[in-house]
């Protein structure tokens, strides 16, 4: 897409102006990784690093390939494997639940809360109680089969944090991990009684996994990823990971993977970082707009509910309607970009049927996977923008609205007698 296109429609995202922008400072990384072909590791890596784990309020932070390579080292470092559960919610990206299966484990879901789409303590709580049973070792293991319960891994979905408290306080309780799944919430804040005050995503947990993948607020121009960690000997154990498990070149002290961040991508990433906060605050200012304009349609349009404990990232902006399909394709025919968030929970994905879970286990992750809908959202959407968004939202729900109660009066006119 070129910035002649964007000025003729509302994309969904808009990942040019901010390379526009950035150019020179973007291309001085590139002719610096190229005179001194220092393309894996090295400074550069290593600078990003310090300053993202500053950005943070963590101590550590480990530059990895993806977000996927990111959890999947994590769980392996925490000592994840065969015959332990993790549990964590099926409205995420596959992602979070193939570093668990990679790590040898088994998935387990809870239900999400309507409200902010993230993962409900409540039914958290439920599920330890009354799905789980303490072993005479202490050890809290399934009822169903008898799986070691190992962590839990909530996802910072959208750009909020999920409710953190209650989940470290079950945690606590129970003797569990707590990781992060913070590939969306790159910023985003939670005010913490138990940590005393506010903290940025990525500082709550053992550990917190982050996707620099383009699209992300703090996006890469290709794959990238980092972990960050208070833990030192967990950073250790993942710095080996990452680099087929080698302390020192050629001297294997487990097997790992190849699962390096590439220099330049860490040199866009320093540009990029700067201007983060920034770019948050502009997303946070788009999102009010839009909370403010649907505030008069929310018996027609759901909203995410943002905890008062959180200020989001705001990575996407997501409503749920009663017709999805006819929104998008309303909004496409007008030049406007949407995305769905996930349309198939992952407990319902082909992939999990060995796990044995059906349509009705998790009521509220299926029923806003029904209806969801992602509207433009990126630092640069402009307020006119917005305006064309909201108009055509609008004007198709209560086209839809009033069909709907068309349709009703229909079913109660009498049928003509024949004659």
């Amino acid at each position: 897409m070129t910035i002649n296109d964007l000025k003729n429609s509302v994309p969904f995202l808009d990942l040019v102006t901010p390379h526009v922008e950035l150019e020179e400072q973007l291309l001085s990384v590139t002719k610096r990784v190229l005179t001194t072909a220092g393309f894996i590791g090295g400074p550069m890596v290593e600078g990003f690093e310090e300053e993202f784990a500053k950005y943070c309020g963590a101590r550590y932070c480990i530059g990895v390939n993806s977000g996927t390579d990111a959890l999947r080292f994590i769980l392996i470092a925490l000592g994840i494997e065969p015959g332990d559960a993790v549990i964590t919610v099926s409205n995420t990206f596959i992602a979070t639940t193939e570093a668990i299966s990679q790590a040898g484990a088994q998935p387990v879901f809870v239900d999400v809360d309507e409200d902010t789409c993230n993962m409900d303590p409540q039914k958290l709580s439920g599920f330890l109680e009354s799905q789980c049973v303490i072993d005479s070792q202490g050890t809290v293991r399934t009822r169903s089969n008898g799986l070691r319960v190992k962590a839990i891994l909530p996802v910072h979905l959208y750009g909020q944090p999920a409710d953190m408290d209650p989940i470290l306080e079950l945690a606590e309780r129970y003797g569990l991990m707590v990781v992060e799944d913070a590939c969306q919430a790159h910023g985003a804040m939670y005010l913490s009684k138990r940590l005393g005050g506010w903290r940025r995503a990525g500082s709550m947990g053992c550990a917190a996994a982050f996707s620099f993948y383009p699209g992300k607020n703090l996006g890469a121009c290709g794959e990238a990823g980092a972990i960050t960690t208070n833990d030192e000997e967990l950073a250790r154990k993942m710095r080996m990971l990452r680099d087929h498990g080698q302390e020192k070149k050629y001297y294997h002290l487990v097997e790992g993977y190849n699962g390096r961040l590439d220099a330049m991508q860490a040199g866009f990433l320093s540009v990029k970082l700067p201007h983060l906060d920034e770019w948050n605050r502009q997303r946070r200012a788009a999102a009010k707009r839009y909370d403010e304009c649907f505030a008069a349609a929310t018996d027609r349009i759901g909203l995410v509910r943002e905890l008062l404990t959180a200020e989001s990232a705001c990575h996407l902006y997501v409503i749920s309607v009663a017709d999805r399909d006819g929104l998008r394709e309303h909004l496409a025919s007008m030049g406007i970009g949407t995305g769905i968030h996930y349309p198939v929970p992952l407990h319902l994905q082909e992939a999990y049927r060995n796990l044995g879970y059906r349509r009705g286990d998790l009521p509220v992750t299926e029923r806003l996977a029904d209806n969801i809908v992602s509207l433009p959202m990126f630092p640069q959407l402009q307020a006119e923008q917005q305006q064309r968004v909201v108009k055509a939202v609008l004007d198709f729900v209560s086209r839809s609205a009033s069909a709907g109660v068309e349709e009703m009066h229909d079913s109660l006119r009498p049928v003509a007698q024949a004659s």
